[in-house]
């Protein structure tokens, strides 16, 4: 096991009541919920590892596969959809050579996202990465803030 999932686990009992903060600690610390990690956790408290994977895919903040260094979130909302957002998305794919299905480049710099709506609709489209927001984005900005984003 790894010595950071020990120390987590360290801190709770092993009352099923802790699933999820056990879960959101090893989110914070890892990035995601691997398969081991829920394997460890299962063994922790004695459920099994389909009762912890429901419980883990019924909240929306947990994730299942690595995140890239960078996440970029995209809106696809009304108002950036009227204003070029599928454009905006589809440079992002096209600049990060992501596949049809796949969201994280093979090198784990960045993970896209769909979002419905940010409620910044003045602004569209708008973009987010990491936590920086950018508005009025247009497809040349696209490449110019992949590429700062890339050398950080």
């Amino acid at each position: 096991m790894d010595v950071d999932r020990k120390e987590i686990l360290a801190r709770f009992t092993k009352d099923r009541a802790n699933l999820v903060p056990i879960l959101q600690n090893i989110q914070e610390t890892e990035g995601y919920l691997s398969p081991e990690a829920i394997y460890e956790i299962s063994r922790f408290l004695n459920m099994t590892g389909n009762d912890i994977y429901s419980v883990a895919s019924f909240y929306a903040q947990f994730r299942f596969e690595r995140q890239g260094k960078h996440t970029i979130k995209v809106c696809q909302g009304t108002a950036c959809h009227v204003r070029g957002g599928h454009q905006i998305l589809e440079t992002v794919e096209r600049e990060l050579k992501l596949l049809p299905g796949r969201v994280t480049t093979d090198d784990y710099e960045f993970t896209l996202e769909r979002v419905a709506c940010f409620g910044s609709c003045a602004l569209a489209p708008v973009m987010v990465v990491d936590s920086n927001v950018y508005g009025r984005v247009t497809t040349a900005k696209v490449k110019q803030l992949l590429a700062e984003f890339r050398e950080k």
